[in-house]
């Protein structure tokens, strides 16, 4: 089939209290990894890209790999920009076939992030493809840009209602204790909070910073809306000690269709079991 938006499977994961896994697809690896491990498990799945993904890969590849990608899943698959910073990398993306898209103004006043999601959200509605966007600050690393924890601040429920009331987003990222990269401790995430935001917004949530989130909390926020959950650092971690360990035993392997194959399957594996966890 061909590439689908987001829409509707977070409709039905928001309504019956699952969520989709999305998954940071930086190369072919990783993106027949992620499909086959959705298509094991019955599963619809997003690929999800930043700008510096594309930038590497070019973005003519990309699509390419991502309608091939759908073409050939046995599942619905959505190809989605993650934190994209800006009004015209967005339409780059929307015009080069992306089926939905993060908008991240984050770091803008409240009034300057308000007023470019709702350009975005306008001109993606216009062909059906749906946003999501952040308020508050999700620490870490994403795409060079690093934030302390201690300096990220969460989501404000009341400022999230009038938010997205006046965004018009699909889906809504709130910072509630979670962050990109890894973490040095277990992160305490906030379900108060999370739920207080859910009750004020009622459109599905987004979870940013998985990686590393004890099962038991990625199950415990699906209760409070999360309908969408991103997964990035534990598949470049595992691909890069699986490749290290294939050159362990095999030093003077050259050919990367043997020193890729071990990688694959273990992402095949772990794009399971992740999937399987977002499933109540």
């Amino acid at each position: 089939m061909s590439l689908v938006t987001t829409k509707e499977m977070l409709k039905d994961a928001y309504d019956n209290h699952y969520a989709i896994g999305a998954f940071g697809a930086h190369n072919l690896e990783i993106i027949k990894a992620v499909i086959a491990g959705a298509e094991a498990t019955g599963s619809p799945v997003i690929l999800q890209t930043t700008a510096s993904t594309y930038k590497y890969v070019e973005m003519p590849y990309m699509i390419a790999m991502a309608k091939a990608a759908a073409e050939q899943a046995k599942v619905p698959v959505a190809l989605h920009l993650d934190h994209g910073e800006s009004y015209d990398v967005v339409m780059e993306c929307l015009r080069a076939g992306y089926t939905s898209i993060m908008i991240d103004g984050s770091r803008l006043p409240l009034e300057e992030n308000i007023a470019l999601v709702r350009k975005v959200t306008d001109a993606a509605n216009a062909i059906n493809v749906p946003v999501e966007a952040e308020l508050g600050t999700i620490g870490g690393v994403e795409d060079d840009l690093e934030l302390e924890e201690s300096k990220a601040f969460f989501t404000d429920p009341v400022i999230a209602e009038r938010f997205v009331r006046e965004t018009g987003i699909y889906s809504f990222a709130p910072a509630f204790g979670t962050a990109h990269g890894n973490y040095k401790k277990e992160p305490k995430l906030q379900f108060d909070l999370l739920e207080e935001i859910q009750k004020l917004t009622n459109i599905p949530l987004v979870m940013h910073g998985a990686s590393g989130v004890p099962d038991a909390s990625l199950k415990k926020a699906l209760d409070y809306g999360v309908a969408k959950v991103n997964f990035s650092t534990e598949l470049k971690d595992m691909f890069a000690e699986e490749v290290r360990a294939f050159f362990k035993e095999n030093p003077n392997e050259n050919d990367p269709r043997k020193y890729f194959m071990p990688a694959r399957e273990a992402l095949i594996d772990l794009v399971k079991t992740k999937i399987v966890t977002l499933q109540k």
